[in-house]
């Protein structure tokens, strides 16, 4: 009998009893679905925290001095003279004071101002939309001039142009020379959005802040990040005669750290997800055992007329197949439907559908209804015609 014979036999057996059938593939449809779906899930967070490495640059390192006192104090025209080392691009050292109250005209709010150099938009992959940002000349002259983040901006003057207009910050007046363009939340859930930026040695000395205490580095390439933070490491030791009193973030380490955590989580939860596979091929063998009691004498009446051995095994296998292989196919289209609506759901929590892991998926949900009904169409190809035949 050929294959495409087998197959139309399967369908007609499998839609004479519609609800046992759908209810025998549950288990298979709920794990189809639950895989691809989990993936798509995975996927998705692991794209959305390689696109916010992005926007904050892969090839970036980030110095947080831990220690106080005048043994771990940074100078900052000794920072700036790494530039001039190869594995160096660009340095902003910075200091922050959070919580500072801004006002303007009637409006109060409290935000937190950054003090730092002109290359602090670069290494942050932000870009100024009107105006301009801070100078070098700002620094020399120790420029009462302020940037602000698109958010401040908006709750000051709206859409309107905030260049030119002077702002009180902790009873200090600056004057704004520029407003940065939207940019959001980076991976450490902060955003240039709601800062202000003003001169580094201005901050320091308006506001009485004391040392600078962290430093953004960008390196020519993601290799040359590790040469950076090496030779960093050797100057902050030496300089500050211990090991300790600093911290070191590599964004390139965080972003594969990150991205292995979301991608063994998604593996763990996509393993717990393939038994309800398994569980639906015991379903799939229970039913094929009573539809072999079912047909006992449909067998014998079979063999009887010449159908050999493998024959039977071969139609019930097929039979199990396309129960499978049905349930993988309307789990495979209920997974990727659950992954197209997941982001109306959570916005917060994007998908990225993967074609080979559905396929894979697909394929062994097809070898699971292989798998679990070849026991039932072993029992039933050893089926003697003439007990078959006076089964009753």
């Amino acid at each position: 009998m050929r294959l495409s014979e087998l197959i139309g036999m399967a369908m007609r057996t499998v839609l004479a009893n519609p609800l046992r059938t759908i209810l025998t593939m549950l288990g298979v449809i709920i794990g189809v679905a639950s895989v691809v779906t989990l993936v798509s899930i995975g996927r998705g967070t692991s794209a959305q925290i390689e696109k916010q490495y992005e926007n904050l640059g892969t090839n970036m390192l980030v110095v947080n001095i831990t220690g106080n006192g005048r043994a771990t104090q940074l100078d900052y025209n000794e920072l700036m003279r790494f530039e001039g080392f190869p594995e160096f691009e660009t340095i902003a050292p910075t200091i922050t004071k959070a919580g500072s109250n801004v006002k303007y005209d009637r409006t109060q709010e409290k935000y937190t101002v950054i003090g730092t150099n002109d290359r602090f938009p670069a290494i942050n992959k932000a870009q100024v939309d009107i105006g301009r940002f801070v100078s070098e000349a700002d620094l020399d002259l120790r420029a009462n001039v302020a940037v602000l983040g698109s958010e401040v901006s908006k709750k000051f003057f709206g859409y309107l142009s905030p260049v030119g207009e002077q702002i009180n910050i902790d009873g200090v007046v600056f004057t704004v020379v520029g407003r940065m363009k939207e940019k959001g939340e980076n991976i450490n859930g902060n955003s240039i959005d709601s800062m202000i930026m003003v001169p580094l040695e201005s901050a320091r000395r308006q506001f009485k802040l004391g040392n600078i205490r962290t430093t953004y580095i960008e390196a020519p390439t993601k290799e040359d990040i590790y040469k950076a933070q090496d030779t960093m490491t050797q100057y902050l030791t030496y300089k500050f005669k211990s090991d300790t009193g600093f911290q070191l973030v590599n964004q390139d380490e965080l972003l594969n750290a990150k991205t292995a955590t979301t991608n063994t989580l998604t593996k763990q939860l996509v393993s717990v997800a393939c038994i309800s596979l398994l569980v639906g091929g015991i379903g799939i063998m229970n039913i094929m055992l009573v539809t072999v009691s079912e047909r006992t004498r449909e067998i014998g009446i079979r063999k009887s007329i010449g159908a050999k051995r493998r024959n039977i095994l071969f139609q019930f296998l097929v039979e199990a197949s396309v129960i499978s292989g049905m349930g993988g196919l309307f789990g495979l289209l209920l997974g990727i439907g659950l992954s197209i609506a997941w982001p109306a759901i959570n916005p917060d929590q994007p998908t990225q559908i993967s074609l080979d892991i559905s396929i894979y998926a697909f394929l062994f949900s097809a070898l699971v209804g292989i798998i679990f009904g070849l026991y039932p169409a072993n029992k039933a190809s050893k089926l003697r015609p003439i007990d078959a035949l006076r089964f009753d």
